[in-house]
């Protein structure tokens, strides 16, 4: 039996992990078996590069290069097995991220990344991608209440309304997958659009 795999998708701030942890937990409550695992990351290779990526200058191809080896690293040591298993995997970011961050935010080209999503993936995608949808200068408020920027999010709006775009795009390229969340509201009315769309699937 194959499991199934959630991805959670969206600009800096827009409040993806405060809405994972709960999401993993309903889906445990029903039966599943969760793992939880995130982008860049998910293994201890994939985790040290991700300290690279997330820190270090470089130029936008070695970015993607480095996200996909990790990438690559992290779809055969953890996904690909524990789907095998049967359990559900939810990840905190996948593909969708370097086509609007790589490609969207810093303009590497979409041939570029589509044929490195084929050799890394092999065409492994999620079965659901909850993309969490608000405008860059929200989520540039809420990052700023939150954390120390990294290199990615001390990028200028235009930057994240390129990612934005970079998102829209993939959801309109694959509508079946993506499920788009109003992410400007609050908790609750994230969380209630979630169960909305996880009830839509009878999960």
């Amino acid at each position: 039996m194959s499991g199934r795999f959630i991805s959670f998708e969206g600009i800096d701030g827009a409040g993806k992990s405060t809405h994972i942890a709960a999401v993993s937990e309903r889906l445990r409550q029903a039966g599943a078996e969760v793992l939880n695992t995130r982008e860049p990351g998910g293994t201890p290779l994939a985790e040290r590069l991700r300290e690279l990526v997330l820190h270090e200058p470089m130029d936008v191809l070695t970015e993607a290069l480095l996200v996909f080896a990790g990438r690559r690293d992290h779809v055969r040591q953890v996904i690909e097995p524990a789907l095998a298993a049967g359990r559900t995997v939810v990840c905190d970011r996948f593909t969708d991220a370097s086509f609007a961050y790589q490609g969207g935010g810093n303009g590497l080209s979409l041939p570029v990344l589509e044929q490195l999503e084929a050799w890394v993936t092999e065409g492994r995608q999620p079965d659901l991608t909850i993309w969490f949808d608000l405008p860059p200068a929200t989520a540039a408020a809420r990052r700023a209440a939150a954390r120390e920027a990294d290199r990615f999010e001390q990028q200028d709006l235009h930057f994240f309304e390129r990612v934005r775009a970079g998102y829209a795009a993939r959801a309109a390229a694959a509508p079946q997958r993506f499920a788009r969340i109003d992410a400007s509201g609050d908790v609750a009315s994230v969380a209630a659009q979630i169960v909305a769309v996880l009830e839509q699937r009878g999960w």
